[in-house]
């Protein structure tokens, strides 16, 4: 090969490599179609999760922040939610029925969904198996645009609620979802007063096996039972 045969040659492989490195390079910006699409594909296939979380409650009056971690399984229509101390709580929700077990006050609350149950699966699903169509049906939805959620590229959706109940205690609330599982790393909700909860999620795990015994509303013996007035 000719000196100037060479040079020709590098000349078109270097055109090729870097052609092929800006196509490789290239990302389509996600829409908001394209997310609830996501989540339609996503939740096809959802079972079931496990997750630790930390939970981050603001009051923006006085400046108060305070932090609490725990872990959380779902499972259809179950939810176990176990707060660690100081303050420790278990929520459980199953079926039509969530009990809130408060250890240091040996008291158990429960109350009754069945009234609410299409909007409390909005709230306590949010964004684990529910798919985009649903989201759209509870939420005016807007995509914000793509965030850092520690290493993980994340989308952001902000609702706002349709129900006008639901309204009138939250202004909104933001959602952000990994890209390469479309299931929450971080969700927020902004009271209307401007106080806000912000829940992190870590070691997420999707579809793991979760028996009925885990859901079962076992209390220790002597637990007072209560019922909100109105409660059924």
């Amino acid at each position: 090969m000719t000196r100037f045969s060479k040079c020709v040659f590098v000349c078109a492989l270097t055109a090729v490599l870097g052609f092929v490195a800006s196509v490789r390079g290239q990302t389509h910006a996600p829409t908001l179609d394209s997310v609830l699409g996501h989540l339609d594909e996503s939740a096809k296939d959802f079972h079931s999760l496990s997750a630790n979380m930390e939970r981050t409650t603001v009051t923006v009056v006085v400046n108060d922040r305070s932090t609490q971690d725990g872990t959380l399984l779902v499972r259809g229509d179950k939810m176990l939610l176990q707060m660690n101390p100081p303050d420790s709580r278990t929520i459980l929700r199953n079926g039509d029925t969530i009990y809130i077990y408060t250890p240091g006050l040996h008291r158990v609350e429960e109350i009754n969904l069945s009234k609410n149950r299409d909007l409390a699966d909005e709230f306590l699903r949010l964004g684990f198996g529910t798919s985009g169509k649903e989201l759209q049906k509870g939420f005016e939805i807007k995509l914000a645009g793509e965030n850092k959620i520690g290493d993980k590229n994340d989308v952001e959706l902000d609702l706002t609620p349709r129900d006008a109940g639901v309204s009138s205690q939250f202004s909104k609330i933001q959602l952000w979802l990994d890209q390469s599982t479309w299931l929450p790393d971080q969700q927020q909700l902004t009271e209307t007063g401007g106080d806000y909860l912000t829940i992190r999620y870590t070691k997420m795990v999707k579809n793991p096996p979760i028996s009925d015994n885990q859901f079962k509303s076992h209390w220790p013996k002597g637990t007072e039972h209560v019922k909100p007035q109105g409660g059924q």
